[in-house]
């Protein structure tokens, strides 16, 4: 029996790259360092970029 390995967290990227004023990717809201270091971080560090600080930032900018 084969176990199902776990799907890698992908990059919430949209292809808008540039920084904003406030440090943050105008497309993906992620700071420069969360940018650079996506490919290394833990997929608990991900999740918590991509379920918590992302849309604390949105929210944030509205």
């Amino acid at each position: 029996m084969n176990a199902a390995l776990p799907l890698p967290i992908l990059s919430p990227c949209v292809g808008v790259c540039e920084m904003g004023d406030d440090g943050l990717c105008e497309g993906c809201l992620r700071t420069l360092d969360e940018i650079g270091g996506w490919m290394v971080m833990s997929p608990q560090l991900r999740l918590h970029v991509i379920d918590e600080l992302i849309p604390a930032r949105a929210a944030a900018r509205t």
